[in-house]
């Protein structure tokens, strides 16, 4: 490796995930090569019309991570009239929300395999989402680490400018130190505000996220979890 390849490497953004290998189910295989191409959006590096995408003009939600997709199914099907791009690296989760996507005829989700901050830059029109929800994403919890957790104020900038004004960030964790990591950082910035106030945390039911199994499994074992949601503000520097 010489001079060049190591300040190149340098340079490289730094990644809030890992590529898991894994086994895949013959249901999730089968999702993945039979669906994909219908219900699945490509990384461009142009704006993707998202209405032509869905053939309508309803709300976009974007789900960064949606692990195997339960959720994100569960929320399409209960809000037909919102439209959902679901974001995710891992092929066997890919494989079987696509599964959930045929099997109980959901027509409102798209999906990309690939990392979202690409999506988000490359691919997603400025002020074009309603609302954007990470729900449980890796602490990442060695202080050493916390660099590659996914909320830094660079991100937190990025979804605000993909945000419509009053869009919704619901961020989720089962990690309790990341939730004050979140709380901390959000009161550094001015581009959103906490829906939830002074009270910091919300229901997750009153704003349409499904209990989870891994959450339940969680919540057994005296896990507590912590829902915030925080609006976007006007950005008083335009």
């Amino acid at each position: 490796m010489n001079e060049q390849d190591i300040e190149d490497k340098t340079k490289l953004p730094i990644r809030s995930f890992v590529i898991r290998s894994g086994r895949m189910t013959e249901a999730q295989r089968t999702g993945l090569d039979s669906h994909l191409e219908q219900w699945g959006l490509t990384l461009s590096e142009e704006i993707i019309d998202y209405a032509k995408a869905f053939n309508n003009q309803n709300p976009l939600i974007m789900e960064i991570g949606f692990g195997m997709g339960d959720s994100l199914a569960t929320m399409a099907e209960n809000d037909p009239d919102q439209n959902f791009i679901g974001v995710e690296v891992h092929s066997p989760g890919i494989g079987r929300l696509l599964s959930l996507v045929e099997n109980q005829s959901i027509k409102n989700i798209r999906v990309f395999n690939d990392d979202a901050v690409k999506v988000l830059k490359q691919c997603t029109a400025e002020h074009s989402l309603s609302r954007l929800n990470l729900y449980f994403p890796d602490p990442w919890h060695k202080t050493k680490h916390h660099k590659r957790r996914l909320v830094q104020h660079d991100f937190l900038a990025l979804i605000h400018s993909r945000l419509s004004e009053g869009g919704l960030f619901h961020f989720a964790t089962d990690w309790q130190p990341y939730a004050d990591y979140v709380v901390k950082l959000m009161s550094q910035q001015s581009l959103f505000e906490n829906v939830a106030g002074d009270d910091l945390f919300v229901d997750p039911q009153d704003y349409g996220r499904p209990e989870t199994k891994f959450e339940r499994r969680g919540q057994r074992l005296g896990h507590g979890v912590w829902d915030m949601v925080f609006r976007a503000l006007p950005n008083k520097t335009t």
